[in-house]
């Protein structure tokens, strides 16, 4: 992969000494997934504020389905919600990344999500904007995606704020119900187009 260009985020080149690394940007790195990682995320990301507008706390066995099936997704399209640490010592702070919409319901099936989780000790420190940038830059520079969407609760405003921050507009043909959370749906999703990026990149450093 060759370097990219853009302002505080630097693509791995092929040939890094870190064969994990995908991304890295002033503050932040975004990697494949160890096996070692699946017990420290389950520690870090599951308590009930983390997990409100994501069906709740997790069972050991459902977080473990969870983690293959991002395990999976690189293995069969090269991208998945990576993990997320911290450059400077490497501390572990939640995913960020891309992979292809495959809800039940969800009417844009095979589009490219971008999508993100921290821990609690890592809000309100613009570390999901960060990563989220450097998602984007992947999912248009390096993947050619003519469009990226991401999905939430109506009721999870911060993350749809985000949304609203990088540049990414509501799509109310795009709602639809999760039956995984009854009790949040409908789902909504937010999308940008590669053509509207730049300017939009642009507009959320400021």
């Amino acid at each position: 992969m060759p370097a990219s260009s853009r302002c505080c985020v630097r693509i791995a080149a092929i040939d890094t000494s870190d064969p994990l690394l995908i991304a890295e940007t002033a503050r932040l790195r975004l990697r494949q997934w160890r096996e070692a990682d699946a017990d420290a995320f389950y520690a870090a990301m599951n308590p009930a504020e983390v997990m409100r507008y994501l069906g709740g706390v997790q069972t050991p066995a459902v977080w473990r389905a969870a983690f293959d099936r991002l395990q999976s997704y690189q293995r069969s399209f090269g991208v998945t919600f990576w993990l997320l640490e911290r450059r400077n010592d490497a501390e572990l702070l939640g995913f960020c990344g891309l992979k292809r919409v495959n809800y039940e319901g969800a009417p844009n099936q095979g589009e490219v999500e971008v999508g993100w989780r921290l821990r609690r000790s890592a809000w309100g420190q613009g570390i999901a904007k960060e990563a989220a940038i450097a998602a984007l830059d992947l999912a248009f520079d390096q993947f050619y995606s003519p469009s990226v969407v991401a999905i939430t609760a109506a009721a999870n405003r911060p993350s749809w704020g985000l949304m609203e921050r990088l540049g990414m507009h509501s799509e109310p043909s795009l709602d639809f119900d999760d039956p995984r959370f009854p009790k949040l749906n409908p789902m909504k999703q937010w999308r940008i187009t590669a053509e509207a990026w730049p300017a939009a990149r642009s507009a959320a450093l400021r």
